[in-house]
């Protein structure tokens, strides 16, 4: 279609404002664990997977990194989110209007969240599943989240398309690198975090008035 081959969303920060939400649960989690985690310190985990956020988090502390301590903070971590995620989240501006766009125009959809699974469900009973053909969450990718380019590597393998014909949206540095480096143009919609410009990285302010024309007219910026 126009020579794009599909859309690949991220969905934190992204589609809805769910960092925030992410915020209540990290500083809670700090707490439980003894700690406090700074704003600064919780702005370089947006984007990160769960064990890198679960051993930071220890570090933070002063708390020795190990699996099953990763694991226990995890734990937490879910615990805390999946109370938050069970309400209804927050759409980001334009957000469902653009992904009704791409949905209607019947161009492919993939969901590409370093959330797993169990949160990534909770998320879209607010966000909807029949906007997207494919999901890839964040314990679905053999332990290669964002940056590694595997996710979207994988979204693009499961809906038979080249990564090379996609227009990732995306919010975060490392999802950006991600998308980057599996091939794809990134629409960078920066939400707390700012994310550097560089090859194939288009920048707009928010999804509002996003169309399938104006994705397709990305890839050959």
């Amino acid at each position: 279609m126009d020579g794009i081959d599909a859309v690949l969303w991220d969905m934190d920060g992204t589609l809805v404002d769910s960092e925030k939400l992410w915020d209540i649960a990290l500083y809670e989690t700090a707490e439980w664990l003894g700690g406090k985690l700074s704003e600064q310190q919780r702005m370089t985990l947006v984007g990160s997977n769960m064990d890198d956020t679960s051993a930071y988090l220890l570090e933070v502390v002063g708390l020795p990194v190990t699996p099953e301590a990763i694991a226990s903070t995890g734990a937490e971590i879910r615990r805390r989110t999946a109370g938050l995620f069970d309400d209804e989240l927050p759409w980001r501006p334009g957000a469902r209007e653009a992904l009704t766009a791409v949905r209607e125009a019947g161009l492919p959809s993939a969901l590409v969240t370093s959330t797993e699974r169990d949160l990534t469900e909770l998320a879209l009973n607010t966000i909807g599943r029949d906007f997207f053909d494919v999901t890839v969450c964040g314990d679905e990718v053999e332990g290669l989240n964002k940056p590694h380019p595997r996710p979207y590597l994988k979204a693009a393998e499961l809906l038979g398309v080249d990564p090379a014909r996609c227009v990732a949206v995306e919010d975060s540095p490392p999802g950006t690198a991600s998308a980057v480096a599996a091939g794809c143009t990134v629409l960078v919609i920066p939400n707390d975090v700012p994310v550097e410009p560089g090859e194939r990285r288009v920048f707009r302010d928010s999804l509002a008035g996003i169309d399938v024309p104006g994705l397709a007219a990305l890839l050959g910026r």
